[in-house]
């Protein structure tokens, strides 16, 4: 199996089709490198497609130490990866803790990305919300503690934003919530305290955000109730966003949904390679609603 080697020592499994431009993709918490299969598929026949499984998730390894995981970490082992396959830039697509991680590495890392798509990225980035979310991240691992893996997927994958997937694509959803199941209790209960628990919020990096000027596609569901909001801050905070909101959609869009999913990042990247992504006009930024004051 292929690895790539983190500069702490973690060994990160990842799979690559294709070839040409590199596009990484980068999975959310309920999911894995298996849940970019239909992007791989689609995406392989243009780009080099790449995705990995997180550290925590194997066939990566999963260290039992809390303090390997860290928003920190999950970001920077983007670049691991990329460094062990020689890429210098690649585009980086992410959903969800993926998201989170994206957006990192562009904040860390900006002349490595060739554009950066955010999707699903918000949970507990609201001020209000962050102590709920702390404290339901501590809930999460203290349940899989006292749980089977198994037990917690049952539960975890029927969350208010997962059962629009569950509606629309029956067999898709008992696919990923049995891929869930297979997840290492250590990995998914170092990932809730080490990542999830201690992120910051999206409104403490809103100078990062004006700052950043690489390509980026905010993209969300319009039922993935958490990310509405702060999808609109990094629309407005950060000059290179647009912001595409997938109707009918909870928070897994890119199985949900991956035909529409597909066509509006893959619209994304076209644009970015042919030169033609914008930077926003700053007259569009007036304080006038009809710009005659």
């Amino acid at each position: 199996m292929p690895h790539a080697l983190t500069d702490d020592g973690v060994r990160l499994y990842y799979e690559e089709t294709g070839s040409g431009t590199p596009v990484i993709f980068v999975h959310e918490y309920a999911g894995d490198h298996r849940a970019w299969e239909p992007q791989m598929r689609h995406f392989g026949q243009c780009y080099r497609a790449i995705t990995y499984a997180a550290r925590g998730y194997p066939p990566s390894d999963v260290p039992e130490d809390v303090a390997k995981y860290s928003q920190v970490r999950a970001a920077d082992d983007i670049g691991s990866v990329l460094d062990h396959l020689k890429i210098d830039k690649a585009h980086v697509v992410g959903l969800s803790m993926g998201g989170f991680a994206t957006l990192h590495f562009g904040f860390r890392h900006p002349g490595r990305a060739r554009s950066l798509v955010v999707a699903g990225c918000g949970y507990g980035a609201e001020p209000g919300q962050r102590e709920k979310f702390q404290a339901e991240a501590e809930a999460i691992a203290k349940f899989i503690d006292d749980n089977d893996i198994s037990v917690f997927a049952e539960k975890y994958a029927y969350g208010p934003t997962r059962v629009q997937f569950e509606n629309k694509d029956p067999r898709g959803f008992a696919e990923f919530k049995q891929q869930l199941a297979e997840h290492s209790k250590i990995g998914a209960r170092n990932t809730q305290l080490g990542v999830q628990r201690h992120r910051p919020s999206l409104y403490e990096h809103v100078e990062d955000m004006k700052q950043l000027t690489v390509p980026t596609l905010v993209l969300t569901g319009d039922e993935d109730w958490p990310c509405l909001q702060p999808s609109l801050l990094l629309k407005q905070n950060i000059p290179t966003a647009a912001l595409s909101v997938m109707p009918n959609c909870g928070h897994t869009i890119n199985i949900e949904d991956p035909d529409q999913f597909n066509r509006i990042v893959g619209d994304f990247l076209l644009h970015v390679d042919s030169g033609r992504w914008p930077t926003r006009d700053p007259r569009a930024l007036s304080a006038s609603i009809t710009g005659m004051k």
